[in-house]
């Protein structure tokens, strides 16, 4: 008789056990779910909103609220008489954890590089686009001059340079006006409110704008780098406004026109600099940033601003200095002249999405001298493509000179600026093969 009473209860033992193990997976499977739910609420709200403390605690008070649902069916579940205290007290330890784990990741800034006061050498131009750009100017020795004036542009974008460029100085003795300036979002310039704006055209709109803050019928410019591309861009909009335009192991002209990528310094690390390397790239603040730069820029920009986010991206570029250099080192020590991060992510992501400029260019009357440098890490064709677009262009081959060509080479690169600009015989041959140069690093 004992023994029915026994075999009756087995199964409201088991259903009890398999309530209870499904309580507990709920529980589990709910702080998951709330903590997807949260991170997908925070990218919705940032879609509208750009206030990190908006979208932030959206994103936190959708996550404890849904912990707190789907945990109290969990608590239900295992029978627990008071599920909905169980409930509360889970998702407000859950919503504490999220919060101090976060002030300890992506809520702690990157450490902003010290400001620096600004050489006394410095000006300012107001620009009618806007900007404030920041320049330098070595003036020419012969004044008043006929010969238009030489503006320097950097690269990156967003990577400028400090004083007066090598081969300045030479150019100004012999009757050229020297200008070097910083662009829009970079240097001393002007940081736009709105990142959307910085754009190629804006930096096409500064440059014309310099050139008629100058007064000037034409310009010559030296585009090195990103610097090659804006000068390109700028021939494409106004070829009747530059006189010479040199340019220097230039970025692509257009970059949809090579889909493998144009080259990269980051390769060929030492341990020590692909360890720093992977520590910022893997920085949890800088992966957020990145994730809300494809939801909304302005939401990105609010969360890391821009002293923070520039000086993240001076640290990224010091770890691929080597790779600008033929001999793998560094010779120059690096300047307190800010980085432009932003500038540098949304120009360069309208760089990609622009019209194709080369059908333009290839009416340009403009005299062009490019310099490729042998262990330059762009791509021989990225390169050699200025040579074939512009029909009054003469490329050089720079033996024993990287991207950095002013550095590794600068008595060959100042002749070449000197003669090109003075109509005189260069003192290198023209390079007119389509193959890449001998012993050039890459193809």
């Amino acid at each position: 008789m004992t023994v029915e009473p026994q075999e009756s209860a087995t199964p409201g033992r088991a259903r009890g056990r398999w309530r209870v193990a499904m309580g507990v997976m709920t529980i589990v499977v709910g702080i998951v779910v709330a903590l997807v739910v949260g991170a997908l609420a925070v990218g919705l709200v940032a879609l509208a909103v750009d206030t990190p403390a908006l979208y932030l605690g959206a994103g936190l008070a959708v996550a404890v609220s849904v912990c707190f649902l789907l945990s109290w069916w969990g608590f239900r579940l295992t029978g627990v008489r008071r599920a909905g205290a169980g409930a509360a007290g889970l998702s407000a330890a859950i919503g504490v954890a999220v919060t101090v784990l976060a002030a300890s990741t992506i809520l702690s800034p990157f450490p902003a590089q010290p400001e620096a006061e600004a050489p006394s050498a410095v000006q300012y131009w107001d620009l009618s686009t806007g900007s404030r750009i920041a320049y330098v100017h070595a003036p020419a020795a012969e004044l008043p001059t006929s010969k238009p004036p030489v503006i320097f542009v950097h690269g990156g974008p967003g990577t400028p340079g400090e004083g007066v460029p090598v081969g300045g100085a030479e150019l100004a003795a012999q009757g050229f006006d020297v200008y070097a300036y910083d662009q829009v979002g970079a240097g001393r310039s002007t940081r736009l409110d709105d990142v959307t704006d910085y754009t190629v055209q804006r930096q096409v709109a500064d440059l014309e704008a310099i050139r008629q803050e100058l007064g000037a019928e034409q310009l010559v410019l030296v585009g090195r780098s990103w610097g090659g591309s804006l000068t390109a861009q700028y021939i494409a909009a106004h070829p009747d406004r530059v006189a010479k335009a040199v340019f220097v192991a230039p970025g692509a002209i257009w970059p949809t026109a090579f889909p493998d990528g144009v080259g990269e310094p980051w390769h060929e690390m030492d341990p020590a600099q692909q360890a720093r390397y992977d520590e910022l790239m893997g920085n949890p603040r800088i992966l957020a940033q990145s994730l809300l730069m494809g939801v909304n820029p302005q939401a990105a920009h609010a969360f890391v601003p821009d002293a923070e986010a520039d000086s993240w991206m001076h640290e990224v570029a010091l770890t691929g200095r080597d790779g600008a250099s033929c001999s793998r080192e560094v010779t120059t020590p690096p300047h307190n002249n800010p980085q432009g991060f932003y500038v540098n992510q949304m120009t360069t992501a309208d760089f990609d999405s622009i019209p194709d400029p080369r059908p333009a260019l290839t009416n340009a009357r403009v005299p062009i001298l490019v310099m490729a440098a042998q262990c330059d890490f762009l791509r021989w064709p990225v390169t050699r493509e200025y040579r074939d677009t512009f029909p009054r262009s003469t490329l050089v081959d720079i033996q024993g000179a990287g991207h950095g060509v002013s550095t590794d080479q600068p008595e060959i690169y100042t002749g070449l600026l000197e003669t090109f600009l003075n109509d005189q015989p260069l003192p290198l041959p023209a390079y007119t093969s389509m193959e890449p140069p001998p012993g050039r690093w890459t193809s």
